[in-house]
């Protein structure tokens, strides 16, 4: 077995200045037990760090750590020789609300006045009221009159609309910041330059393309597959333009989205009812899951031959076909729609039992029948998809690393950027080929179990391993637990005989695990699932005499609807009881991995441990292990698009032991509908009896790490997860803020170094082995190995940011994690930061594997996603029915989480 010092990165900076003078605590047991001396916060000081503009920390170096490797990246070179950029503002009257009429009157323009007025230059347009040019035009401002050609109800026929667009110069468009970033100097992102050049690489494609933000998309880049309830799935891809080391580059990702099916809506109706619909009356039921379906989709006429004009459907009738009537002019002479289709178009209605689609105004409503219109082709579906939708979609777009890569290099190949006339417009040519980077594979960290397994420590290969021979390093103690059966296709030996072998598996593992069950399984019915758990509840208690029941362990149908989250708001809110779900299929097929990862996730929920870094336990982890420190994890979740009723809802997580950094504390808030700043990381109010008082996420979890500890905590690692780039100052200002305040809250001069690390998962940045037939190279999946880091070339120009691939792939390519060190002031170097985070990986507590984030944002990520169960159905109701969002007034608060809960990792 290797020595594990090899593997050990040295600290060989020193520590930030309010942390040299501080004494170096090397052993627990030498650190006295620091109070907080808590007295009324100086807002001047809290503010003081944050108050001054702030400006991100610069790359500290590079690392070197690890076994170099080439990779490479879906991120292409561009070389830009404009150097004049200039910004014009349109104006179109009357207004136009559609981007796509505005873009079609202004390549009218274009189309018309290119060679004369424009003075042949070929500008590119947003379709809002930016326009640029590649250099001056004649004019500083000028009004064109636009005639556009569109179908006319009237006359079956087109008519013509007239425009006058206002074209006036705004400012020139900066190119010396841009060369400046690029050059490595510290400038603020010149993103208006950048977005110019997206938007002229994108010109071309949209016009063959859907065009979705920075996504294109086409049936034809591959044949749409069928993911039900009439929708498909669409390949297309994902372009931008980002400054680089290496100059700014052209990322090219392959991305998938689900699409309506364009169908004869009577069709489309019968897969959402999953039933025919050509005979019988829909039930109010059905018009209800239609209606929801409908609304907002785009429908052309089939009934008029050529004659194609387009709707927005707005509703649906309450009536069927055969009953509606209508006025036909302002005598009010009504006419039925039936008779009305049959005499002006010759139209016969065949089924005259479905109700009429609503479009146009509510002042003027029309009447459309159903079998008279077909969805339009190219919709995006904006609303949930269920279970077997989400199933094809990720089926339909997991590729592996060879074909996604050449798939990549397939769209450069069509884009043809070097014929584009906007390119070259711009003076704008993309090289051909994947970047080549120089990345690292970090050695993974060896891992400690207890002495009584066979295997006491261990190094995993390839980011994954087993617990044969290992036990939990603290196993954690069950002795009252109970089991409730909600399925009713397993029997009550059945469930008993899982049961055992789940004890017997814990056991094993290391617990301590009674055999029995306090009472004996109880058998309910899913929707008295409020009952049965008071019930079970208040019997253990009676049975053991007042003691607390300790585990519930829940068997639940395979779909079980909302029965999983009410069962949990119900334990961890209202009874303070730790439980355990596990699906039926499970239960019948008892697999001894499966009962292997419970047992690790009901260790963790009980405040027991699986694993820890040796490094940890030998005070070897730079910048952790010299003094108590604290790392914290954070992420807001927000509800599905399309669901604006719903508040958003925050999570953090801390670490509660020094020097393991293993266990992670949680809590929850919920904040107003897509607000991403956390609300609650330091609050404080006046109170009538105790003057100003001070609460909020930071404070709390920093008093809990202190009572589980006996130390204050004297460095502060906080990883944030859910943060786009264009928010990171923003995010910074605010919760850097936020954590000062709730330190300088405990105590005046207690003001611990931060440092503030950005976890991004939502990139698309690629990294494939630069030969996928070398195995040495590759893991099974045929993507990097677990460890591969890179800091250099693709990553940004002075800032400190690296990708991380910490995990082993399954299926599909890899996503590494981004990482981007916004504020440190512990002064990590890249290896410090980029081994510590790598390392963490291991140490998440569901599974025997190297996870793709770092394990404390992994964490907060699934405490807000459990959270979401919290809000009450009723409520959520209601303010679906109402439409109501959340930012117009006062979010409910989450019910709090029982002590008991919030103290372990209820939320694994």
């Amino acid at each position: 077995m290797k020595d594990p010092e090899e593997h050990q990165v040295k600290s060989r900076r020193p520590l930030s200045k309010p942390t040299e003078r501080r004494r170096r605590c090397r052993r627990r047991s030498q650190c006295k037990p620091e109070k907080f001396q808590e007295t009324e916060l100086d807002p001047h000081l809290a503010s003081s760090a944050t108050s001054k503009s702030l400006v991100f920390h610069q790359r500290p170096g590079y690392g070197q750590l690890g076994t170099k490797c080439l990779v490479k990246a879906n991120h292409f070179l561009a070389d830009i020789s404009v150097s004049d950029l200039s910004h014009y503002n349109v104006k179109i009257t009357p207004e136009v609300t559609s981007r796509k009429t505005s873009k079609a009157i202004i390549a009218e323009l274009v189309r018309v006045h290119r060679n004369t007025d424009l003075a042949t230059r070929l500008p590119v347009y947003d379709g809002g009221r930016n326009f640029y040019t590649a250099g001056l035009l004649p004019f500083t401002c000028k009004e064109f009159s636009v005639t556009l050609s569109e179908d006319d109800d009237a006359t079956n026929g087109t008519r013509e609309r007239e425009f006058k667009v206002v074209i006036k110069f705004a400012t020139h468009v900066s190119m010396y910041q841009l060369r400046d970033l690029l050059s490595g100097k510290q400038v603020d992102n010149p993103q208006e330059a950048l977005t110019v050049f997206d938007i002229v690489l994108r010109e071309l494609a949209a016009q063959s393309y859907v065009s979705i933000g920075r996504f294109l998309y086409s049936p034809d880049v591959r044949k749409p597959q069928q993911l039900g309830g009439g929708l498909e799935s669409w390949r297309g891809f994902y372009q931008s333009i980002r400054p680089t080391q290496m100059g700014l580059s052209l990322n090219i990702d392959m991305s998938s989205m689900a699409f309506i099916e364009p169908l004869p809506v009577i069709d489309f109706v019968a897969q959402i009812l999953g039933k025919d619909v050509h005979s019988k009356p829909l039930s109010d039921a059905d018009r209800v899951k239609i209606k929801k379906a409908l609304r907002g989709v785009k429908v052309e006429v089939t009934h008029r031959g050529n004659f194609r004009r387009k709707y927005r459907i707005s509703g649906l009738t309450s009536q069927p076909t055969r009953e509606l009537i209508f006025p036909l002019d302002e005598q009010m002479n009504m006419k039925s729609v039936v008779d009305y289709f049959q005499e002006m178009y010759g139209f016969t209605i065949k089924y005259s039992h479905l109700p009429c689609l609503q479009v146009g105004s509510q002042r003027k409503v029309n009447y459309l029948p159903m079998e008279a219109c077909k969805i339009v082709e190219g919709q995006r579906y904006t609303k949930g998809l269920n279970e077997k939708q989400i199933t094809s979609l990720l089926k339909f777009s997991c590729q592996r690393p060879r074909e996604q890569e050449a798939d990549i290099l397939q769209t450069m190949q069509q884009n043809n950027y070097d014929n584009n006339p906007y390119a070259k417009e711009f003076g704008i040519s993309i090289d051909s080929k994947l970047a080549s980077v120089e990345a690292r594979v970090l050695p993974p960290p060896w891992l400690k179990y207890h002495d009584t397994g066979r295997e006491k420590e261990y190094l995993p290969q390839v980011g994954q391993w087993n617990m044969m021979n290992k036990k939990v390093i603290n196993g954690s103690t069950v002795r009252y637990w109970a089991c409730i059966n909600f399925s009713r296709s397993v029997q009550e030996s059945t469930a008993r005989g899982f049961c055992q072998q789940l004890v017997q598996m814990c056991q094993i593992s290391g617990m301590e695990f009674s055999q029995d069950p306090v009472i004996p399984i109880y058998s309910a019915r899913p929707d008295q699932v409020k009952k049965a758990l008071i019930y079970v509840h208040s019997a253990a208690m009676d049975k053991l005499c007042g003691k607390e029941l300790e585990l519930l362990i829940a068997i639940l149908p395979d779909n079980n609807g909302s029965l999983y989250g009410d069962l949990k708001r119900i334990c961890e809110t209202d009874l303070g009881l730790i439980s355990q779900c596990c699906l039926t299929k499970h239960v019948f097929k008892i697999n001894r991995q499966y009962l292997a990862n419970v047992a690790l996730k009901i260790n963790v929920k009980m405040g027991g441990r699986n694993t820890v870094l040796l490094d940890a336990l030998s005070w070897r982890i730079p910048l952790v292990s010299d003094i108590p420190t604290i790392i914290f994890g954070a992420d807001v979740t927000h509800p599905e698009s399309g669901e604006d009723s719903c508040p958003s809802i925050a999570a953090v997580v801390a670490s509660q032991d020094w020097p393991e950094v293993t266990k992670y504390a949680g809590l929850v808030c919920a904040q107003p509908h897509r607000e991403e700043l956390i609300q609650d990381l330091f609050r404080s109010w006046k109170d009538p009896q105790r003057g100003v008082t001070y609460g909020g996420m930071i404070r709390e979890l920093l008093l809990s790490f202190k009572k589980a500890t006996g130390q204050k905590p004297l460095r502060i690692i906080f990883y944030r997860d859910g943060v786009s780039e264009g928010q990171f100052y923003q995010v910074l200002l605010y919760e850097l803020d936020a954590i000062r305040k709730a330190c300088a809250s405990l105590e005046p001069s207690y003001q611990p170094p931060v440092t503030f690390v950005v976890v991004q998962k939502r990139h698309h940045t690629r990294l494939f082995a630069n030969n996928h037939d070398d195995r040495n190279s590759t893991d099974k999946s045929g993507n990097i190995l677990p460890g591969a880091v890179v800091d250099s070339k693709i990553c940004h120009p002075s800032e400190f940011d690296f990708y991380l691939c910490s995990h082993a792939g399954i299926q599909g390519t890899s996503r590494p994690a981004h990482y981007h060190v916004l504020w440190d002031e512990n002064n990590f170097s890249a290896d410090e930061i980029q081994s510590l985070t790598n390392n963490l990986c291991y140490t998440y507590a569901r599974c025997t594997r190297s996870v793709s984030v770092v394990p404390p944002a992994y964490y907060a990520h699934l405490a807000a996603y459990r959270a979401r169960f919290y809000m009450e159905p009723d409520v959520v109701e209601i303010n679906k029915l109402r439409g109501t969002r959340s930012k117009e007034g006062p979010v409910r608060p989450l019910p709090a989480l029982k002590e008991k809960v919030k103290n372990v990792m209820f939320y694994c």
